[in-house]
């Protein structure tokens, strides 16, 4: 391992070990940033006087990413409306103020702060019931999602959209900017659940309001809806709009998280590869103990993928797969989210990996194969990739989605195509 090191400083590689909260400061969480003019649902909603929840009694879905351009939360914005009275709050994964773990089941309760009443939709049930919205005439959705399809924000919005149609409760979608731009990528999926739970791409080119519109036009019972628009998105990456990013769970800390996530989100479903989690560059990093990080990186970056760079590191992961054993792998860096193919980069890191380390085994867990094929959509990828196929060829494979989905979405657009 001393010779590793010495190797890597000698070639000017890039070498990190965790902890890191001295070489890498987080931007704080509510840090006024340089507006690009942008103006957020929220925001758009106040400038209007709040005029469609004028006289009612509402319900917010929300977490700690439910904030204004100047960073104040929406609970607090919607408490003080003249005309509005918010009766009760409803937390995703991760819960209102985006405390717990992934996965975590997470209670009913009493937020400490305004004691309202709180209702989890990630613990006994997933959609608000008869009794969870007794009294609410509007449910007002307020949050910030990745991008991509297997983020549970978007189940959510979809169990809370059919929530409402069955209650005759309209509900109000505060629109934010997707965190990805507006390009399309990845299959139409086959097998649903709540990590890939309806139709789309991996990554849609969808902000959420237009996911919303979407959802409601292809249902059989549609609710009464209401989608306030972003002013002055033009679809570009969220590093480019100028906004704050807030952390939108504990491992989505920055700006440009939401394309580390859709680029190794996929292959960290799959027992080989520390992809960063319990790092301070969760989704950042691939690789595992004694695999050969020059190599790797080398392999990588010989293929040219536009918009990435990747360098040799090695790190020691405090939680997570390998939690405190010594891993050797890639430093994934984002050059130009403009022109980067996300989730490519799934395939391609599995590729150079099989090369690098052939006896590292993907698919020895019948649990993880069954995640992996539930965040594809179908077990076919799964089965390519056994196969042996190419990275190209999986890539081929896995993008038949994304350009008949462009068509079928464009009357639910509404905002410039990027």
């Amino acid at each position: 391992m001393k010779f590793l090191k010495t190797a890597l400083f000698s070639l000017g590689l890039f070498v990190c070990q965790y902890p890191l909260s001295q070489a890498y400061a987080f931007e704080s969480a509510y840090e006024r940033a340089e507006s690009a003019g942008i103006v957020l649902g929220i925001d758009v909603l106040e400038k209007r006087g709040f005029d469609v929840l004028q006289g009612k009694r509402v319900g917010l879905v929300t977490n700690q990413t439910g904030r204004s351009v100047t960073g104040e939360a929406t609970i607090d914005i919607l408490r003080r409306a003249s005309g509005v009275r918010l009766v009760a709050l409803y937390g995703p994964e991760h819960g209102v103020r985006g405390n717990a773990v992934a996965g975590a089941h997470v209670g009913n309760s009493r937020d400490a702060a305004t004691r309202l009443p709180v209702f989890s939709l990630y613990g006994s049930t997933r959609q608000p019931t008869a009794a969870m919205l007794k009294g609410v005439q509007t449910l007002v959705f307020d949050m910030q999602d990745v991008g991509s399809r297997s983020y549970t924000f978007l189940a959510t919005l979809e169990k809370c959209r059919q929530a409402c149609a069955a209650n005759n409760i309209r509900l109000v979608v505060l629109d934010r900017p997707n965190p990805l731009g507006g390009a399309t990528e990845g299959n139409i999926p086959q097998k649903f659940s709540f990590v890939c739970p309806f139709p789309m791409p991996y990554r849609s080119g969808l902000t959420i309001g237009e996911t919303a519109h979407w959802l409601n036009a292809r249902a059989q019972k549609k609710c009464p809806l209401t989608v306030v628009p972003l002013e002055n998105y033009g679809r570009q990456p969220f590093s480019q709009t100028g906004l704050t990013w807030t952390r939108s769970s504990p491992n989505i800390p920055r700006d440009t998280s939401a394309f580390f996530y859709g680029a190794t989100g996929l292959l960290g479903e799959l027992p080989a590869l520390s992809i960063g989690i319990g790092t301070p560059r969760p989704f950042e990093l691939a690789g595992a103990p004694n695999l050969n990080a020059i190599a790797l990186a080398a392999r990588l970056n010989n293929r040219g993928l536009k918009g990435w760079n990747f360098r040799a590191v090695y790190w020691i992961p405090t939680s997570g797969r390998y939690a405190h054993k010594r891993c050797q792998g890639v430093q994934i860096e984002l050059l130009d989210p403009n022109i980067a193919q996300v989730t490519r980069l799934n395939f391609e890191i599995y590729d150079a990996v099989r090369h690098v380390a052939p006896s590292l085994s993907f698919f020895k867990s019948a649990r993880h194969n069954d995640m992996f094929d539930k965040v594809c959509g179908t077990n076919q990828i799964r089965r390519l990739m056994q196969q042996g196929q190419s990275a190209s060829a999986l890539w081929s494979v896995w993008n038949r989605g994304a350009a008949p989905f462009q068509k079928q979405v464009e009357p639910f657009r509404l905002y410039p195509k990027s």
